[in-house]
Order: C-alpha cells, then structure tokens, then sequence
C-alpha cells in the first residue's frame, strides 16, 4: 500500500494499454500476429518476416508513427484495423481497474484517460471494454499533436485542461511517459508493473511501482 493523501490530488491520469486494460492483446497482435501475416504476404519465412518488422518498429519507438495504425497499414502493406477488429474478443479489462475507477469517482476527482493510442484503435477498445463512461475525457496523443513521452504533450495537456501538475496523479506502464511526466512536475507517477495477464511483472528503480490499483486504495472514509 502507496501511503499518501488523497486530499492533495485533483487529477487523476490514467494510461489505456497495459495499465487499465491488458497488453496481452497488444502483444500478441504485433510481435505474433502482424510479422505472422506480413510473411504469409511477402512470401517470407516467420523469422525474416519478424526480424524485418521488428526493425521497422524501432525505428518508429518515441513518435506518434509508433501508434498509427494507418501509418502502419502503409508501412507493411496490410489492414490493420481489420486484423484488430478480428481479435477484438482478445481485449480484456485488467480486473483491478474497474474498482480503481468507481473508487477515484466517488473521491470526486478528475478522472482523465490518456493515451498514445491512435483514435480507431482507441474506439474499438473502448467500444469493447465499455469504459468510456468512467472518464471526465479522453485524450489522445493524436488529438495533442505529441506522444506522452515529449514535453509538448504536458504543455498541450496543460493547456487544454488546465490541470495542476502538482495535484495531480499518473499511473503508467510505460517508463519513459512517467520520466516525461516527471519532468513536467506531475507530482504523484506510479509505475503499473503487471501490464499483461500473460507476462511477468516488471521493476523500476526509479519510480514507485503498483502491480495492482488496491495499492493506491486504503478504506475510503481513510482517504477522504
């Protein structure tokens, strides 16, 4: 349990992918499924086909192409919307988030979905989980113009919000995001370190780390 006090924060953000709801379906679409169909049509073998892909997802790691799925229809010569909506059933709610969600509601705070996701992979999520309604609104790094990792987000988040970085909470799986966070002097940044079902959880030394939202939750009459 993360002890501090609740009455010093306003803003809640909160990340989509791996820290609400499960990366277990990022993972499998893009390092099992897309090399798997980009080699089914390029004619190549599994490991050349991933090895290839791979390479072209460094190249895109930090910018918003990172999370553009028609920049990656482009890039690989396939539907990926399509090839998402069919494993859709694959899209799962992390179990703890649901109960984080209706528990930072009833503390009255500002409840904000952020995200690096592109807005038709975030509609086919939220249209599947059916969470939409749990957020005061929703933000994508394609509407702020910069992914969460560049100080131009926070400013452009600022701006559009008119939040308080320093009554304000971040929970991310993503290091470099809460690092961006940080530095802009978001005060609260948890590291969510279970981000798949199917994975093990990770560390960080450099940021409080949450494997479950219940470690943020004392009894509520505590936390008001």
């Amino acid at each position: 349990m993360h002890v501090f006090n609740w009455q010093e924060v306003d803003w809640v953000l909160l990340d989509m992918d791996g820290t609400l709801l499960d990366k277990h379906f990022d993972d499998y679409f893009w390092e099992t499924l897309v090399p798997r169909e980009y080699a089914r049509r390029q004619g190549l073998e599994l490991a050349a086909a991933r090895q290839e892909v791979f390479a072209r997802y460094q190249r895109q790691e930090g910018t918003l192409n990172w999370t553009d799925i028609d920049f990656w229809s482009r890039e690989l010569d396939l539907d990926i919307p399509a090839l998402k909506e069919g494993i859709r059933h694959l899209i799962e709610v992390h179990p703890d988030s649901e109960p984080f969600l209706r528990y930072v509601r009833r503390l009255h705070k500002r409840v904000i979905l952020v995200t690096n996701a592109h807005y038709k992979t975030l509609e086919l999520k939220m249209n599947q989980v059916g969470l939409l309604g749990c957020f005061d609104a929703v933000l994508s790094s394609f509407d702020l113009g910069a992914p969460k990792e560049d100080r131009r987000f926070w400013q452009r988040l600022e701006a559009k919000l008119q939040f308080e970085p320093g009554r304000t909470m971040l929970v991310d799986d993503n290091r470099e995001v809460l690092q961006a966070a940080r530095n802009y002097g978001v005060r609260f940044v948890f590291f969510k370190a279970r981000s798949s079902s199917q994975a093990a959880p990770e560390t960080s030394r450099r940021f409080p780390v949450i494997h479950y939202f219940t470690e943020l939750m004392p009894p509520l009459e505590s936390a008001e």
